[in-house]
């Protein structure tokens, strides 16, 4: 690792770019950007400029180097080997099991599973606990501003079950109505899925507050934690939530991986969401003994590597420290909001009190792919579309809006360059 991390919580002064602008930070973001390679190279002639985080973000050289001396020097199956690849294999993959329970405070490495991502994560619960615990009749409730990943399965669920999906409305800041909430909560509710972080408002949602009202009436909650992994540090103890999911490419770590987080008691009673490989202790023609915690929910060969590099960028985060992220990315949302709201014609989408890292907007007469367009020829790559949250497009009556991210490695010259190829798409459509 850089310099930046000789020391657990030390922060390097002087960021030139930021002083420039007669802003000063304990943050040496130049510092942190040395660490992601991709950063170095020019698109179109032009330096890379990187606001799709919430998509993707980048991956620091350590999560490289990781899966690299993965594959040259340890790859085998876990678990189920005598031999030395075997068993150091197993002691890294399980040694990574412990950070990722340390990293989000669970009691036990029982409550971690690790699957492919958010999206089979919320699908597992769905079906494991989902089906077990939803009758005819019953509702799910999730909120107007959830990921698809957060909608079809329970959907799904809904429609096997005979159940219900209720919906908590959000106002056009993009918050959600907390009263609304409280109304849906009914004897006939099973279970509640939130998001923690709204991927195209950037809302952060009060959900400490919210589970601990669904879980007064003896309601399971679910939080998709997503966009909240790679900016906030994480209790789930201190949340109370029942279930917590996240994914690896979010916060810096390989594609491919993701954790699902459930209290020990809810997974114990759950059956397998999969079955065969480690899933099993015993199997007969007769009968099947299932393996014990995590292991029931992880069934096949586990993508070892990737796992790996998750536990890498979660040491890598924790040595920069979150209090610094969450200042860094802070400032770097109050700059792009202001600049971003001084341009004419401009209409930012999502303006809550309560949120990080997203910058959503659309510019009149010019549709969000156009812009996108126009501004990866400056060598900057924003997403446009709708983000995987069409009734989010729905309740703002748009198609699509062009949406900026934020990392630990952007700065406020990147925004000022966001906000020069505007005005160049402004003169394309002038």
């Amino acid at each position: 690792m850089t310099a930046h991390l000789l020391k657990k919580g030390t922060i390097v002064r002087t960021n030139p770019a930021t002083e420039q602008h007669g802003h000063s930070s304990p943050y040496d973001v130049f510092a942190i950007r040395k660490d992601f390679p991709i950063l170095r190279q020019k698109v179109y002639g032009k330096p890379l400029i990187y606001l799709d985080n919430a998509a993707t973000a980048q991956k620091p050289q350590v999560v490289i180097d990781t899966l690299r001396r993965y594959y040259e020097r340890t790859n085998s199956n876990v678990h189920r080997g005598v031999h030395a690849l075997s068993q150091r294999a197993t002691e890294e993959f399980e040694n990574t099991r412990e950070k990722i329970r340390d990293f989000i405070d669970a009691s036990d490495t029982r409550e971690i599973v690790f699957v492919r991502g958010t999206t089979e994560g919320i699908n597992l619960i769905a079906v494991s606990y989902g089906d077990s615990h939803v009758s005819a009749g019953d509702e799910v409730v999730v909120s107007e501003m959830e990921h698809h990943s957060n909608i079809v399965p329970w959907q799904l669920l809904c429609e096997r079950k005979g159940a219900h999906l209720k919906v908590i409305p959000m106002n056009d800041d993009g918050e959600l109505l907390i009263d609304e909430y409280a109304k849906l909560l009914t004897p006939k509710t099973k279970i509640v899925s939130l998001v923690y972080v709204s991927n195209s408002l950037g809302t952060i949602n009060p959900v400490k507050q919210m589970i601990e009202m669904a879980h007064k009436k003896g309601i399971c909650v679910v939080i998709d934690g997503a966009q909240a992994a790679p900016h906030l540090a994480v209790s789930v103890r201190e949340l109370d939530c029942d279930f917590y999911v996240f994914s690896s490419h979010k916060m810096y770590g390989p594609m491919g991986v993701g954790v699902v987080y459930g209290k020990q008691e809810l997974l114990e009673k759950m059956p397998p969401y999969q079955g065969g490989g480690d899933m099993i202790k015993s199997v007969t023609f007769a009968k099947t003994i299932y393996n014990t915690l995590p292991f029931k929910f992880e069934a096949g060969t586990p993508n070892v590597g990737d796992v790996l590099g998750l536990g890498a960028v979660v040491d890598y985060l924790q040595h920069i420290g979150y209090p610094a992220i969450a200042e860094h990315e802070r400032d770097l949302l109050e700059y792009a909001t202001a600049r971003l709201s001084t341009v004419d014609g401009i209409r930012l989408i999502g303006t809550a009190k309560d949120k990080l890292g997203v910058v959503s907007f659309v510019l009149d007469g010019v549709h969000p792919h156009d812009l996108g367009t126009i501004v990866d020829r400056e060598g900057i790559a924003i997403r446009t579309g709708h983000h995987c949250t069409q009734p989010i497009m729905q309740h703002y009556n748009l198609p699509a809006t062009s949406r900026a991210s934020f990392g630990i490695y952007n700065t406020r010259d990147e925004v000022d360059a966001l906000v020069a190829s505007i005005d160049k798409v402004k003169e394309v459509f002038k």
